[in-house]
């Protein structure tokens, strides 16, 4: 009896073991090695600082999306929406978020493609070094940042910075460029949220109004005023206006 149970489980361990040897020789995963050693030469401790660079730059990269791209005033703008309509909940802030996402993917598209054409396609082709990549990549990007930034921001950032009055924008470091584009974005994303609010406030206002008159104190006016306004803001198809706008505003 003994003999027959382990003739059974030998057969069962056979025929289990098939398909793994057969996934093995079938299947390559690969496999990644990192190992740490002393740097004799100066090219590798040139290789390492590349690396520690590149990683520097991967951890930094969503604060370089934000603050150098469409995605602030954006962003700022459907918030305010948000806080116009009075919906605490709807549309969700993964929504608002996925939605700036895109919109900022596509107004940034003609950017960054002039980034891959003429910095990246030439440096994976080793045609141009990292260093003339980087002074290449960088000017449709700071293109883009100099249309939308005022000079009265842009002159105050490079009063901070003790810099020269600039005779021309290719003059002006990156580093002050960033900040002054930030703060334009911020002012003009405070101003069409503030003329979001006015059509919005105005129903707040007349449906307080009203259930005053009417003697109606109880009565929150938000309860009223609420469906008033996503009323209107369907019949103006507002996400068609304000998403034609928003991309409209990037001159």
């Amino acid at each position: 009896m003994k003999t027959a149970v382990l003739h059974i489980c030998a057969a069962f361990i056979l025929l289990a073991s098939v398909p793994v040897v057969h996934a093995q020789t079938s299947v390559t995963i690969p496999k990644i090695t990192l190992g740490i050693g002393s740097a004799t030469k100066p090219q590798d401790v040139a290789v390492t600082l590349q690396i520690l660079f590149f990683m520097t730059i991967l951890s930094l990269a969503p604060a370089i999306l934000i603050m150098t791209t469409a995605f602030p005033r954006i962003i700022i703008v459907l918030y305010f929406l948000k806080q116009a309509l009075g919906t605490a909940t709807m549309p969700p802030s993964q929504l608002l978020l996925g939605l700036a996402l895109f919109l900022t993917f596509f107004i940034m598209a003609p950017t960054w493609e002039k980034v891959n054409q003429t910095a990246l396609q030439p440096y994976m082709k080793n045609q141009i070094s990292l260093d003339s990549a980087y002074s290449v990549g960088v000017k449709p990007i700071r293109d883009f940042m100099f249309r939308q930034t005022r000079e009265k921001d842009l002159a105050m950032i490079v009063h901070l910075a003790h810099l020269k009055r600039p005779n021309t924008p290719d003059d002006i470091p990156t580093y002050v460029v960033i900040p002054a584009f930030a703060i334009s974005e911020m002012r003009i994303g405070f101003e069409i949220g503030f003329l979001i609010f006015i059509p919005f406030m105005m129903i707040d206002m007349i449906v307080s109004s009203v259930l005053m008159s009417m003697g109606m104190m109880m009565l929150p006016p938000t309860m009223i005023s609420l469906p008033l306004k996503i009323l209107l803001f369907v019949l103006v198809d507002g996400w068609y206006l304000m998403v034609g706008s928003l991309v409209r505003s990037f001159r």
